[in-house]
Order: structure tokens, then sequence, then C-alpha cells
């Protein structure tokens, strides 16, 4: 494990079609976890879908970014799912530090025992009021953070069974299960964006409005009422800090 800051190396996942879109979700990653973009390399699971889990043997951290594209329930039509749920595995068994977001969430919990649904009646798309657990109260990265903090959310698919070993952080009113760790690994997931903002998102959901939205108020209204979300975003640097380098 690197001791310096500058010594760092994280393996981020993607898991993207869209080249602007995986573009912008890696710089987002290096912009909220203050580290150079040179210190991440990226795997692109639909340019290298079969993976072993030593490619994590030269990497300090695994980061998991989301997907409009993907859904861990059909690994039928996306193979790199089991290659990703045995990398989530790995890390897990060796205490490889793992930051999963949104659909790298749903990945963590479907591999470590839980169970992802499909849930458009709860669709969340835009910046949500995250609440606290009393397990964030003596959390490494929550102890901190204020309850009903503002974070950028887009998703159809949630956790409905939490892991084994899964001690839930955060919710939102339309989601119960918004971030958690495992106890005693150096491990967490977060169904909403920690690298995302409220500008990228608004660029995205003008973007993905077919994907997710039926009409143009629909997306009037989301953009109207975005909050900032800078709480969320420190969450990736508190990761780095507290984390890879303690």
């Amino acid at each position: 494990m690197a001791t310096d800051r500058s010594h760092l190396k994280i393996l981020l996942l993607q898991m993207r079609e869209d080249d602007f879109t995986r573009q912008e979700e890696f710089d987002e990653f290096v912009r909220y976890s203050r580290l150079d973009a040179s210190q991440f390399k990226v795997l692109d699971t639909f340019v290298t879908p079969e993976f072993e889990p030593s490619i994590m043997d030269e990497f300090d951290a695994l980061f998991i970014g989301g997907s409009s594209d993907v859904s861990v329930t059909q690994p039928d039509i996306y193979p790199f799912i089991i290659p990703i749920k045995n990398l989530l595995i790995h890390c897990l068994d060796q205490e490889i530090p793992v930051l999963a977001s949104c659909l790298g969430f749903q990945a963590a919990v479907a591999a470590l025992g839980g169970q992802v649904i499909i849930d458009k009646a709860n669709l969340e798309m835009g910046t949500y009021q995250m609440w606290l657990t009393e397990a964030a109260t003596d959390d490494t990265l929550f102890h901190d953070v204020p309850n009903g903090f503002w974070a950028v959310s887009g998703h159809k698919e949630r956790a409905l069974v939490m892991p084994e070993g899964a001690v839930v952080l955060a919710y939102s009113d339309r989601c119960p299960f918004h971030a958690f760790k495992v106890s005693g690994k150096p491990f967490y997931g977060f169904q909403f964006h920690p690298e995302v903002d409220a500008p990228d998102m608004a660029e995205r959901i003008i973007r993905y409005q077919s994907r997710y939205l039926d009409s143009d108020e629909q997306v009037t209204q989301i953009l109207s009422n975005l909050q900032d979300t800078p709480i969320a975003n420190q969450l990736i640097q508190k990761f780095v800090d507290r984390i890879l380098l303690t």
C-alpha cells in the first residue's frame, strides 16, 4: 500500500458504451479524488469483458463507476458482470480498498450475496437529500458528514436485500440503501454518485433524456431543482485520505 499520495495507483473500472460520458466520468473521479490523471488506469469492460482478479496486483484501490447501459441483473447480455463480481469478492478477501458508485454499488451488492431489482416506480434522477443511519456516526468517511446532505442520483435499479456484513450508512426518501460499507473492510458502495456534481448531472440528464424521462417538462423540472453537492463530492477525497493513506 502506498503511503505517499503521489504514489497511489487506482484501477477505474468503467461500464459505459458512450465515449463522451466515459471520459466525463474519468475526469470526475480524477477531480474529486484530488489525484493526477496519470495515477488512474481504466479498465473498459466493453473492450475487455474478460479479466482475472489478479489484475489488481499492481493497484492500491479499485474504483467502479456507473452506467446507463448495463444491468447487473442481466449477466447473459453483459458477460463482464461475472468477472466484475469475482473481482469484487477478491478485493474484499484481500482487503484491497474498493469505492463503488451507482452500478458499481449494485454490482457489489449482488457479488456479496444481496439482491438487486428493477424499480422504475421509485426511479431517482437529479439531486436528493441523503439521510444518515446511526452507524454513520462512527464511520471513517461519514462521521463528519451532515445529515440531509445533497447528492446526485440517477438509477432505475436498486438493492432490495443487502449482503450479510453490509453496514448501511445512508438512504434517501425513495431508496432505502444509498451507502454501505463492509464491516471491518476498506470496502464502500454508493448508490448515489459521489463523483458527479450538479453541472455534470445537468448535462447528463439532457444527454440521456430518452432513456429515463418521458417529456421535456420532466427535464425542466429536474434541472430547476438541482442542488449543489459538495458534501457528497468530498467523499472521494476522504476515501483517498482516510482509507488509502492510513
